[in-house]
């Protein structure tokens, strides 16, 4: 995309937004990628506004859409991509973000499209002058009382809120159609191989709690940059969810044991089975990426974690290395339990890929079955809410699998449960049984 010079009066923070959302539905950029890009030099507080702006209008795209439609005989579709963007942002600063006067909001946003399309400036002007006056009725006129009219309320595609519909019910679907819109819960995990919670929460800039059920894990009660901190850096904290780190506390690895973790990358699970286990046993992490195994070999690094061994290898292929007392099988997901935190994910994500997933999924833990010593335990973990991908995947398994008891499931819900939404199942394999 050809850079654009900005008119001064036009706040940096917008004018980033601006260009993540072009790169975002332009270029088919990740969101997280294309804002850290675009907003490595802005200071502090625009940076914060930026990312508002960008990771709002992005989630809230189908209700955008609708709004816009509305207030315009043009068909959206057939709009200039930078004034279709344009629009959008615009309409996010109006009508869900406050703390700007409309007039203020309309002027800089109009003034963000004039350089790239002049053409389209009374176009714009005109949408969000109606938006100002109008957009707020509007919204109040939108319900949630079946999926269609759900999906374009809670700016979901219509697909996942038919199927959330259908799988968990009415009510608890438009809870989670309303979570899905929040800030995610923001939490990190104490590397307890070099550092303690009690450490870490004394030297945190923010207010912090302690994370139920979860000694090494903190939640955080204000904004912090994890990943650029000197925390991060030294290797005493990881920014995870609580639903992640259930995960391999319920895998329940000790020291001295052997376990193979599938799927490793990005490592938050591979380093915390790590410190569950004093650094004392051995670690096989598994990933296909080259990629990503070389970061998942500098987050071990980094967290201290000198037990992991990465391989490079395809998870779905079967071992010929021994056996294992414990399995971490964390198989690509659909990954529909993060869109909190993911605002794209919700629009890049087709309904056909759940089946394709699941088959893989399926895969990957019949090869982990053969790897898993008798009486040994296998955690099979996805930060997603289908059913195929989750229920679905263990029933099969068990039933082709008879020497192997579900021990422990859960699903995790955000509305429910303030953190990401996960299916996590426990399973043992019986004592008796001879490879």
């Amino acid at each position: 995309m050809p850079a654009t010079k900005i008119h001064a009066r036009v706040s940096p923070a917008r004018a980033c937004a601006l260009r993540v959302i072009r790169r975002t539905f332009e270029e088919g950029a990740y969101a997280d990628r294309a804002f850290a890009a675009e907003a490595s030099g802005l200071e502090p507080r625009d940076r914060a506004l930026a990312m508002a702006l960008s990771y709002g209008t992005i989630q809230r795209r189908g209700t955008l859409d609708h709004v816009a439609a509305r207030l315009t005989d043009r068909p959206l579709g057939r709009l200039d991509p930078p004034v279709l963007a344009s629009i959008r942002l615009g309409l996010f600063e109006l009508l869900y973000l406050g703390g700007t006067a409309p007039h203020a909001a309309v002027n800089e946003n109009v003034e963000l499209v004039k350089r790239a399309r002049p053409h389209a400036v009374g176009l714009v002007n005109a949408v969000l002058r109606r938006a100002a006056r109008e957009g707020q009725e509007m919204l109040a006129g939108l319900d949630d009382r079946s999926p269609e009219h759900a999906a374009i309320l809670h700016s979901v595609p219509g697909w996942l809120a038919g199927q959330w519909w259908k799988e968990l019910g009415a009510e608890e679907a438009r809870a989670l159609l309303r979570a899905v819109n929040e800030p995610a819960e923001s939490a990190l995990r104490v590397n307890t191989l070099v550092s303690t919670t009690d450490d870490v929460a004394a030297r945190l800039p923010v207010p912090s709690r302690a994370a139920d059920g979860l000694p090494e894990g903190l939640v955080l009660e204000g904004p912090f940059g994890i990943e650029g901190s000197d925390l991060w850096a030294s290797g005493h904290v990881q920014p995870q969810s609580r639903a992640s780190m259930l995960v391999s506390r319920m895998l329940g690895p000790e020291p001295g044991q052997r376990v193979l973790d599938l799927c490793a990358a990005p490592g938050g699970k591979t380093t915390h089975v790590a410190a569950l286990i004093e650094n004392a046993g051995e670690i096989v992490a598994v990933e296909q990426h080259p990629g990503r195994a070389a970061a998942l070999e500098r987050t071990c690094a980094r967290m201290r974690a000198s037990c992991v061994r990465v391989e490079v290898g395809d998870a779905a292929t079967s071992r010929t290395d021994g056996q294992f007392d414990r399995i971490l099988v964390d198989p690509p997901c659909t990954g529909l339990g993060t869109l909190q935190s993911r605002p794209d994910l919700r629009w890049r994500r087709r309904p056909e890929a759940i089946g394709e997933l699941a088959a893989l999924q399926g895969r990957i833990l019949a090869a982990a079955a053969g790897a898993l010593a008798p009486g040994g335990a296998l955690v099979y973990s996805v930060c997603t809410i289908s059913r195929a991908e989750s229920e679905d995947v263990i029933g099969a398994f068990l039933r082709v699998h008879g020497d192997f008891l579900l021990e422990e499931h859960l699903q995790l819900l955000p509305h429910r449960d303030g953190t990401d939404g996960f299916f996590v199942a426990r399973l043992r394999r019986g004592p008796g049984h001879v490879a």
